[in-house]
């Protein structure tokens, strides 16, 4: 028997995920796809079975149809295939009877196989950069606005640290304050704040991702009341997207060329600039790359 389900795996509507029992069920999806005209890269097929080895058996022949012909496999069915290949193996081997091991505790983590570390390259090597800076610059107190949390946490060890979002940070921990705020309207005098960063928010304001409201002019506001704020001699950590020319990702971010860049933050000084194309960091602002991420030091 052949059943069909609608998803959402991609943005198309038409695309479906057939769950697959015989190989005859193959001729009956391939003239269903034909008939519906769904693009084949919208096609999901997956086994059906109860138990590993039926999963295992019929995933094979499945995998070869998908290539043939240029179907997807639901991958989610052959990790969960590997994870129970993997703890009856486990079972096996378990001589250690200070840990109990049972069907009812199992907990499936079932794509942490990776051949390299998992991270996000941008905020590992922008998060790295900032962090250097506040560390050589040793401010008393530090500000950021709506950073990563987990970056902003380990400055706070360091540093004195408030950090100001619109979403509650729900951990407290010494060393660091949170005041719930907005990047529109900072909670600080003008000229109060001497050590401030703002990293990959700039480009959000007024998209409503974050549950913000609509604003086209949201990321120059914020531009203007983050300038407002910084002290005389103090000193503006920011990245943001760059690219080739300004660009709206709705409803993800903005992107931002050099020159509009430097131009927003005027008069700030600008003490350095580094670009992250890829996995890499660069000196020079390098538009032909296309989208990438620019880091910046201002000062006052």
């Amino acid at each position: 028997m052949l059943y069909i389900q609608d998803i959402e795996v991609t943005p198309n509507p038409q695309a479906l995920k057939f769950v697959v029992n015989e190989k005859e069920d193959l001729n009956e999806i391939n003239n269903l796809v034909k008939k519906l005209k769904v693009p084949h890269n919208n096609i999901y097929l997956m086994p059906q079975g109860i138990t590993t080895k039926q999963f295992k058996e019929k995933s094979n022949w499945i995998i070869e149809e998908c290539i043939k012909n240029k179907y997807n496999f639901f991958k989610k069915m052959s990790f969960l295939i590997s994870f129970f290949i993997d703890y009856k193996k486990y079972k096996k081997i378990n001589k250690n009877k200070q840990f109990g091991l049972k069907t009812e505790d199992l907990f499936p983590r079932i794509y942490d196989k990776t051949t390299t570390t998992p991270l996000d390259p941008i905020y590992f090597l922008q998060n790295n950069w900032c962090a250097k800076k506040i560390f050589k610059n040793k401010p008393e107190k530090h500000f950021d606005v709506g950073s990563d949390a987990k970056f902003i946490g380990l400055i706070s060890q360091f540093t004195p640290t408030t950090i100001v979002d619109i979403r509650p940070l729900t951990i407290e921990q010494s060393g660091l304050l949170f005041i719930k705020g907005s990047i529109l309207d900072l909670p600080f005098k003008d000229g109060e704040v001497e050590s401030l960063s703002s990293l990959c928010v700039i480009e959000h304001i007024g998209l409503g991702r974050y549950g913000d409201s609509f604003d086209s002019l949201g990321s120059e506001k914020s531009i203007r009341e983050i300038k407002r704020v910084l002290a005389k001699e103090g000193n503006l950590y920011i990245s943001v997207p760059i690219d080739d020319k300004n660009r709206t990702y709705f409803n993800a971010h903005r992107s931002f060329t050099k020159k509009y860049v430097l131009e927003l933050f005027k008069p700030l000084k600008l003490i350095e600039e580094k670009y992250i194309y890829g996995a890499n960091v660069y000196e020079n602002y390098q538009p032909e790359k296309g989208f990438g991420t620019g880091l910046f030091w201002f000062k006052k």
